[in-house]
């Protein structure tokens, strides 16, 4: 439980929830998380350089395609796995 609370706690620094009026900051981008309901977060474009974050993108892709119908990238898997992957990048 502490590791969770501490991996969020580490998120928060560069990864943010933000709702759907909220602009994204240049060097941002939306990225919308969740497998029924998504959840919108705003992460550093820098993620997108990141193996680990290209990984989940390229297991979303093969298990989802890549249909976007929310307006900015959509990654459908647990938010609990995002936040994971996420807080990794941060070191």
């Amino acid at each position: 439980m502490a590791t969770r609370f501490l991996a969020k706690q580490i998120l928060r620094r560069s990864v943010f929830a933000a709702t759907s009026g909220d602009v994204v900051p240049k060097g941002f981008l939306a990225v919308y998380v969740g497998e029924t309901q998504k959840k919108r977060y705003v992460v550093p474009v820098t993620f997108l350089n990141k193996p680990s974050f290209q990984a989940l993108l390229s297991k979303a892709e093969e298990e989802f395609g890549f249909d976007h119908p929310m307006g900015g990238l959509t990654i459908p898997c647990r938010e609990e796995t995002f936040i994971n992957v996420t807080s990794k990048l941060n070191g």
